[in-house]
C-alpha cells in the first residue's frame, strides 16, 4: 500500500538518508526505531509529503507523489494521510470535537456528516464525555487522543505517527499504542510509527531498525 524505494535526503553538507528502502502493507503496525540522529523522521515526513526527497520514489495507493505538486499534493495528503506527532498540535481556541472535524471540513465533506464521525472517532477513544472541552481541559493523555482522532477524521490510507508517546508517562504510552493495535484490528487502518521506545515497538507487526540513515534490520 505504501513503497519507497532509495530515498536519499541531504541537509547542506550532512547526508541524513543513504538509499532507504521501506514499505507498508494495508493494516499494518511498522515501527522505526533507531538512535537520535539516524534519520526516522526525516524519512516519516518525506513519506508524508510534509518534506522532498532529493531522489527517490514512493508510491502510496498506485499513486507516484512525485507526479503531485502545491494543491493537488495537499489535497491528496489531507485525504490518504493521517498524522499524530509528539505534540499534540490541537488548535486551542477550538473544541476537541471541533478540532477533530477540521480535516473533514478542509476536505469539502457535509458538516454534519464529519462530526458525526467525529463523535463516533471520540467515542470509540473513549473521550464522548470530552467533546466540548477545549485541549488546556484535557489531560496529556486525553488530548493525544483527539490527536488520534483527527488522523483518522478522513479515513486515511495510513496514520503516520512521529514519536506519539513521546510527552506521555509509561501508562499512557502504552496504552496509546494499544490503541493503535485496536484501531488496526476495527478498521484495518495502517500504521507507521517512528518511536525510541522498542518495548512499545514490539506490540507492533514489524519493527524496521535505521542507522545513520540507512535501514539496517527489518523484523
Amino acid at each position: 500500500m505504501l513503497e519507497a524505494k532509495n530515498i536519499f535526503k541531504n541537509y547542506q553538507q550532512l547526508q541524513v538518508l543513504k538509499g532507504v528502502d521501506i514499505h507498508v502493507n494495508q493494516g499494518e503496525v511498522v515501527s522505526i526505531v533507531g538512535s537520535s540522529g539516524a534519520g526516522k523522521s526525516t524519512l516519516l515526513h518525506i513519506l508524508g509529503t510534509l518534506d522532498a526527497a532529493d531522489s527517490g520514489e514512493i508510491i502510496l495507493n498506485n499513486q507516484k507523489l512525485s507526479a503531485l505538486t502545491g494543491n493537488k499534493l495537499a489535497s491528496f495528503r489531507n485525504k490518504n494521510i493521517g498524522f499524530v506527532f509528539q505534540f499534540h498540535h490541537l488548535l486551542p481556541e477550538f473544541t476537541a470535537l471541533e478540532n477533530v472535524c477540521i480535516p473533514g471540513w478542509v476536505a469539502g465533506k457535509k458538516k454534519q456528516e464529519v462530526e458525526n464521525r467525529a463523535i463516533e472517532l471520540l467515542t470509540i477513544l473513549g473521550l464522548q464525555h470530552r467533546l466540548q472541552n477545549k485541549p488546556n481541559q484535557l489531560s496529556g493523555g486525553e488530548q493525544q487522543r483527539v490527536a488520534v482522532a483527527r488522523a483518522l477524521i478522513n479515513n486515511p490510507s495510513i496514520v503516520m505517527a512521529d514519536e506519539p508517546t513521546g510527552n506521555l508517562d509509561s501508562a499512557n504510552a502504552k496504552e496509546l499504542h494499544q490503541l493503535f493495535i485496536n484501531l488496526r484490528q476495527q478498521f484495518n487502518q495502517a500504521f507507521l510509527i517512528v518511536t525510541h521506545n522498542e518495548e512499545l515497538a514490539k506490540m507492533s507487526d514489524r519493527i524496521v531498525h535505521m542507522k545513520d540513515g540507512r535501514v539496517i534490520e527489518s523484523s
